[in-house]
């Protein structure tokens, strides 16, 4: 189970703090004055133990309007979110514009629960269940914080969704550079510096040297907490409070960035992106505010297209990536008006025009086509990043970035072998080039394998059709599970081992030959296989089997039509042949 992060939603005074105290045993309104006032006012965090061993960060935000900004910097970096509505009142003003703010940071898991149903009738509990479910169609709990109703079912469904939230991961978040957004620093005696944030991605640990962004310093991690306990790694999706030293550690503040050396961040003034909703043609050249990660800032929008494609020009920089997402909010009258997600993290000043369209071909590419444009503008542009010819080393590119989620790595192997085919791409060293450009290309030779991810090797190929989880390779190794699992993915960069799906690695010569198998099947019965035919024929369970029907499908050589797969033309012309 990888850490996930809850963040609450919902309005001022329906009951988020209460209920999170009720179901994790911590009180998260930590400053006198929101002791005080009964409100939150600042972003407070716990940690929610669910069945089935799953522990979530919980980030409890406030809900009224002057305070919406600090709910955004909570939002940023969750998985699910949780939506109180109190039943006595029902749907209001901050929870409609809390949800907005949820769908702009593309959150779209989640659970609501119908707080403080000790306190209303059944009419007003069934009026305010039916405005929440037409506002949100997610699970539904009616609960109280007071009594304990509800709260074992709300656990429940917590689990189910971050089951859910967990399994539209496309890539491992820890396999990433990191990056932290952090949303407080303060100094406690005898310790020093503290900052936390949500981990984004990556990975973080005593003695790691991270870099601090925009300004661009260097820290050392002294120590590591998540929910108060000392630990020797945090991994992405954790809430993280770090003590730092460093001879600048005084000058980080809310809304900087800690990140690895390697992960390519640049403070920028431009954002090209796309928003979603489009908003109206007379609504997007307005001055905004633009929230992205716990940073702000003020920003003029230039349209590109009549689809939602913008330049904001930002009056303070920002630190993104593509794919990221962040919420624009008007500045007057206050109020949130979508978001949207990052295209081009750090472009030149442009227009409408040439820019718009690459920028279209960018969102909204094939692999085929994000290949040639990568390769045509590496060829006319001698510092251009090279364009990796191994799918999982494109993390970082700054053209490849935004797409990466939206594809298989076997659709972008399959990119690959048809650039390699028409000869408009050569493979040298493990990436590729155009054929013009070969000679001169100054190129590192392509990863290879060490002694941890040969030992993954050799149990997944003897596993043959049913290969061990990560989890499983860990124990066999003796290592972490993210090490086990970083030690297949090395083996899938370098070709000795093909994901088939998330956590289902095999050995790439027993992929082969159960491809054969199968399509031979295929071919035998009159051009189609169903999953049952296929668990029979390879003697295996159905969850692989399944995944290597999905894997047929995902590198176009079947067609999935109900519950047949269906052999496509070349496939079947390359059985006969």
């Amino acid at each position: 189970m990888r850490p996930l992060t809850l963040g609450t939603a919902g309005h001022i005074d329906h009951g988020k703090t209460a209920l999170v105290q009720a179901l994790t045993g911590k009180d998260t309104d930590r400053l006198a004055e929101e002791r005080r006032r009964g409100i939150s006012i600042e972003l407070g965090y716990a940690e929610l133990a669910l069945p089935g061993g799953r522990r979530l960060s919980v980030v409890d935000v406030p809900g009224h309007e002057a305070l919406v900004r600090t709910m955004v910097a909570g939002a940023t970096g969750i998985d699910l979110f949780l939506m109180v509505v109190a039943a006595d009142e029902g749907v209001m003003p901050q929870t409609r514009e809390h949800l907005t703010v949820l769908h702009a940071l593309g959150v779209s898991v989640g659970v609501v629960a119908l707080s403080r149903a000790d306190l209303a009738g059944s009419e007003q509990r069934r009026l305010a269940a039916a405005q929440a479910r037409e506002l949100a169609d997610v699970p539904l709990v009616e609960v109280s914080a007071v009594t304990g109703a509800g709260l074992d079912a709300l656990r429940g469904e917590l689990a189910v969704a971050a089951d859910r939230a967990e399994s539209r991961r496309a890539q491992p978040a820890w396999a990433q550079p990191t990056v932290l957004h952090v949303d407080r620093v303060f100094a406690l005696r005898g310790i020093g510096t503290v900052l936390t944030g949500t981990l984004w991605s990556g990975s973080l640990a005593p003695g790691d040297r991270v870099e601090v962004l925009p300004w661009g310093g260097e820290l050392r991690v002294r120590n590591v907490q998540i929910h108060d306990r000392p630990v020797a790694r945090a991994d992405a999706g954790q809430r993280v409070a770090l003590n730092v030293v460093g001879p600048d550690r005084d000058r980080v503040e809310r809304g900087d960035v800690v990140c690895s050396r390697e992960s390519g961040l640049r403070a920028s003034f431009r954002l090209d992106a796309r928003l979603e909703p489009c908003p109206p043609g007379g609504e997007r050249s307005r001055r905004v505010q633009v929230h992205h990660g716990t940073r702000r800032a003020p920003a003029r929008v230039v349209p590109l297209d009549d689809a939602g494609l913008v330049q904001l020009r930002l009056e303070a920089p920002v630190i993104a990536r593509a794919g990221d997402r962040f919420v624009m909010r008007s500045i007057a009258p206050v109020g949130t008006l979508g978001g949207g997600a990052v295209i081009d993290p750090a472009p030149p000043r442009h227009g409408p025009g040439p820019a718009a369209e690459r920028l279209l071909l960018m969102s909204d590419g094939s692999p085929e086509q994000l290949l040639e444009l990568a390769l045509a503008e590496w060829a006319g542009e001698a510092d251009e990043t090279r364009v990796a010819a191994d799918p999982e080393s494109w993390v970082g590119h700054p053209l490849l970035g935004p797409a990466r989620d939206r594809f298989t790595p076997e659709r972008w192997r399959t990119a690959i072998d048809v650039l390699l085919a028409s000869g408009e791409g050569l493979e040298r060293a493990g990436w590729l080039v155009r054929p013009e450009a070969a000679e001169d290309a100054d190129l590192e030779p392509a990863p290879a394998p060490d002694e941890r991810a040969l030992r993954a090797l050799e149990l997944i190929r003897r596993d043959a059709v049913s290969p061990r989880a990560p989890a499983a390779v860990a124990a066999a190794l003796g290592v972490r599970a993210d090490e086990a699992e970083a030690s297949l993915e090395l083996l899938a960069r370098c070709g000795d081992a093909v994901r088939v799906k998330p956590g289902v690695f095999y050995e790439s010569e027993t992929l082969e030959r159960l491809r054969r198998r199968l399509l031979e099947l295929a071919s035998n019965r009159d051009g189609a296989i169903t999953l049952a035919e296929a668990r029979d024929e390879l003697g295996t369970s159905r969850k692989y089997a399944q995944a290597l029907l999905e894997h047929l499908d995902a590198s176009h050589l079947t067609v999935r039509q109900g519950d047949r797969h269906v052999l496509r033309r070349a496939a079947r012309e390359g059985v006969q042949s």
